[in-house]
């Protein structure tokens, strides 16, 4: 019997792959499966993971003939999956040993349907511990409880699908799948819909993955035309808010944060100018497209900064948008 199953998608991370796999390795255990994801590799990363079947208990290995990004390759290993409970971890990231085994044990003993845990951070040698923002521990409660309040962050900011562990249930529900094709952001729709529809969940004061960030193939480090699937992940984020039996509370808290992450984008500095310029475009036409009186209530709430430059955005005209895009 399989009572976890580990999905962790792989592309292009040859330099991280072998320290992954050997994370795995010193959590291996007969009731653990590892679903290794290939999407489609183009360095040695599939050559790694052919021997990781051959070698690394419980590894099974799915192959990508075509490049279908991280929420793609998430959904081909939940499909893949057998286990009574689902995990999941990114290929350039890794776990301490034994932290499998103490997860499993911890959402047995809960009882709910996911458990949410701490991480620690990786920045070339600095580690730090980035916690749920959440401040009742090893309680099961509502995960709706969770999403409020709009004006701080709370538990459905903090993103990570490999921060956690999911009961089968919620899989056979339709709760578990992440958007096809999503190239950015593909948690964020994901972490809303479990807060919504999931019955129970707990919060976890443990530490055992480690992400690493600054990885330069990341997606979160290229500033291409892929990065603006954020608009089209928090555009899902919006409008199934919008339709839940709770959304004159919820609503606020989603339109707002959607207003961050524009904010957000367009001040990092990462685009190319032509991406800058459909950043741009995309984000006033969907400023224009969230509710009303939500937004300016939302920008109500934000500092000042951050309000003007929405509200100067969102008046730019449709027409200067549609011809800077054409241009670019």
């Amino acid at each position: 019997m399989v009572n976890l199953s580990v999905i962790v998608p792989f592309y292009n991370v040859q330099s991280y792959a072998p320290e992954a796999i050997r994370s795995l390795r010193a959590n291996a255990r007969e009731d653990i499966e590892f679903i290794l994801v290939d999407d489609c590799s183009t360095d040695d990363t599939p050559e790694i993971l052919a021997e990781a079947e051959r070698e690394l208990s419980g590894a099974v290995l799915v192959r990508h003939e075509s490049n279908g990004g991280l929420a793609t390759a998430r959904n081909t290993g939940l499909d893949a999956s057998r286990g009574r409970y689902l995990t999941f971890l990114d290929g350039d990231d890794w776990v301490e040993p034994g932290h499998y085994p103490r997860l499993l044990a911890a959402i047995e003993k809960l009882g709910c349907d996911f458990v949410r845990t701490d991480h620690v951070s990786c920045t070339a040698r600095a580690r730090t511990i980035a916690r749920v923002p959440h401040g009742r521990r090893g309680v099961v409660m509502d995960p709706r409880e969770a999403i409020l309040p709009s004006s701080r962050t709370t538990s459905v900011d903090y993103a990570y699908a490999w921060a956690g562990v999911y009961h089968r249930r919620l899989l056979d529900d339709g709760l578990l799948h992440f958007t096809h094709g999503l190239r950015t952001a593909e948690d964020r729709p994901w972490i809303w819909r479990l807060h919504r529809e999931a019955k129970s969940f707990a919060v976890l004061g443990m530490t055992g993955v480690y992400y690493r960030r600054g990885v330069a193939s990341s997606l979160t480090q290229i500033g291409d035309v892929r990065q603006l699937d954020f608009i089209r992940a928090f555009d899902q984020v919006v409008d199934e808010t919008a339709r839940d039996r709770d959304a004159e509370a919820l609503l606020p808290k989603a339109v707002r944060t959607y207003c961050a992450i524009i904010s957000h984008h367009l001040t990092s500095g990462r685009f190319q100018p032509r991406v800058e310029r459909e950043l741009r475009r995309r984000s006033a036409a969907a400023l224009r497209r969230l509710p009303s009186d939500v937004l300016a209530g939302a920008l109500d709430s934000m500092d000042l900064e951050r309000a003007t430059r929405l509200r100067r955005l969102r008046r730019r005209p449709a027409v200067l948008n549609r011809a800077a895009g054409e241009a670019a």
